[in-house]
């Protein structure tokens, strides 16, 4: 029997999902799809400035786990910028924080927004 998911947890959705070259049409690239976890970890430890071991706790999973996701989201991240691909961020399973829980470490942009909490399991 397979072992079940461990939902990620998420502070916020990105307020842009849709991010590209500006200079020139997408000339039948594929675009690069990120899931929100990615984009996740991308913000906690290269904007936030957290640890691989901070971020994982903030997300409620493994080391190892964020490892894998952080590998992956930056590998996305350079392929659309060296390739000129769009990226799209959505999809992926991960749960929205919720305010009451106090779980977030520092920079959890929840905090103050009137936005309900709740498990996503959405695809691009």
């Amino acid at each position: 029997m397979a072992r079940p998911m461990k939902w990620r947890r998420v502070c916020s959705l990105p307020e842009s999902s849709r991010f590209g070259p500006l200079d020139f049409p997408e000339m039948g690239k594929e675009p690069i799809k990120m899931t929100v976890d990615e984009y996740e970890t991308i913000r906690l430890i290269d904007l936030e400035g957290l640890t691989q071991e901070e971020c994982a706790e903030q997300m409620n999973v493994a080391r190892t786990t964020v490892q894998g996701i952080y590998v992956e989201a930056r590998r996305k991240l350079a392929q659309s910028l060296v390739n000129g691909n769009i990226l799209l961020i959505g999809g992926g399973e991960y749960r929205l924080c919720d305010e009451t829980e106090h779980t977030c470490i520092g920079g959890c942009r929840r905090r103050g927004r009137a936005m309900g909490g709740g498990r996503r399991r959405n695809k691009i």
